[in-house]
């Protein structure tokens, strides 16, 4: 008999349990509750509770009697890969950006219709805030977040809106989806967004698609406090620097 994760006694051994159980079927290549239960040492009701939820949240298939790992898992591996990828891609770019503005320089992707910050660099003058390396964010509120909503489907931007809202975060969030799919139509016309102390006062941002092969990889941004980011640095200055990196990005994920 394998040593078994401890019995529930908690969220946390649950997960490991669950994810003990995800294993085995994998070495085998399938298994029933039956040979599950006495692998672990479990009861067959634990054990096809497990299974169950599993299935449910498709990390798990039943063929028959048997159950298999779950196509599931290729989407969130080829999530991971990409983001390897993604962050030895944007890495270096990031880090110069931020050094030659002296701001908060970021590239953040989507993932489950919530922008996630993939890589940051904060130059020497950069505010801190609550963002940093896997913080997610509501897309509506944020340039970048804008910027893929930007460069999606329609009805894919209608299902993030729709499972995850447009709370409102400060009086200048927008929380109108007309208003938010004309500002969104603007956006692909001039190929920047600006958040405006739209997440956060006292903040403005601005952010550039990185696309590739018609697909939008994620968005690059530079976001500085009002005091520093006048109009003409806000609207004029940023924009460039900031189309500039996303551009050498592209460059770089077409060849490689």
């Amino acid at each position: 008999m394998a040593t078994a994760p401890p019995e529930y006694d908690g969220p946390v051994q649950a997960v490991e349990r669950a994810m003990a159980i995800v294993e085995e079927i994998r070495r085998r290549d399938g298994a029933g509750v039956t040979e599950l239960a006495d692998h672990f040492g479990f009861s067959k009701s634990t054990v096809h509770d497990h299974l169950t939820t599993l299935v449910r949240a498709e990390y798990l298939t039943r063929e028959g009697d048997e159950y298999h790992v779950g196509l599931r898992f290729l989407n969130l591996g080829g999530y991971a890969r990409q983001r390897r990828e993604l962050h030895e891609l944007v890495k270096d770019e990031i880090e110069d950006l931020a050094e030659e503005t002296g701001e908060s320089a970021q590239f953040v992707v989507e993932n489950n219709g919530r922008g996630i910050y993939l890589y940051q660099s904060l130059g020497g003058d950069a505010v801190r805030t609550d963002s940093h390396v896997g913080t997610r964010v509501h897309l509506h509120a944020t340039a970048v977040g804008k910027t893929i909503l930007a460069h999606l489907p329609e009805d894919r931007v209608e299902g993030i809106l729709d499972r995850h809202g447009m709370p409102e975060w400060t009086e200048h969030t927008i929380t109108d989806r007309d208003e938010l799919y004309d500002q969104l139509r603007e956006i692909r016309d001039r190929g920047i967004a600006f958040d405006d102390e739209e997440r956060i006062r006292g903040l403005r941002c601005v952010a550039v698609p990185v696309i590739r092969d018609g697909d939008v990889l994620g968005a690059i941004s530079v976001s500085g406090p009002t005091k520093r980011f006048d109009d003409q640095t806000f609207l004029d200055r940023m924009p460039d620097l900031v189309r500039s990196t996303a551009r050498v990005i592209e460059i770089n994920a077409k060849y490689t």
